[in-house]
C-alpha cells in the first residue's frame, strides 16, 4: 500500500515537471515576440519560462472537489 502511494506521488511530480517544461517553450517564445515590444520588458530565458510556468500553475489553477 505504501509503496503505491509513493509510485502515485512521483509519477504526479514527473508529470508535472514534464508539462512546466512543454508549455515552458511556447511560453518563452510568446513573450520574447510580444512582452518587450509592449511593455519594454526583458527577454526571458527558458529556465525562467518554465519557473513562469510553475508559478502560475501554482497561483491559478482551480481546486476542486467533486464528492
Amino acid at each position: 500500500m505504501m509503496k503505491q502511494t509513493i509510485h502515485d506521488f512521483l509519477l504526479v511530480i514527473g508529470i508535472l515537471i514534464l508539462a512546466v517544461m512543454l508549455f515552458g517553450g511556447p511560453l518563452m517564445l510568446l513573450w520574447n515576440w510580444l512582452m518587450p515590444i509592449i511593455f519594454n520588458l526583458p527577454e526571458i530565458t527558458f529556465w525562467q519560462a518554465c519557473g513562469l510556468q510553475l508559478l502560475s500553475t501554482i497561483l491559478f489553477k482551480s481546486v476542486s472537489s467533486k464528492k
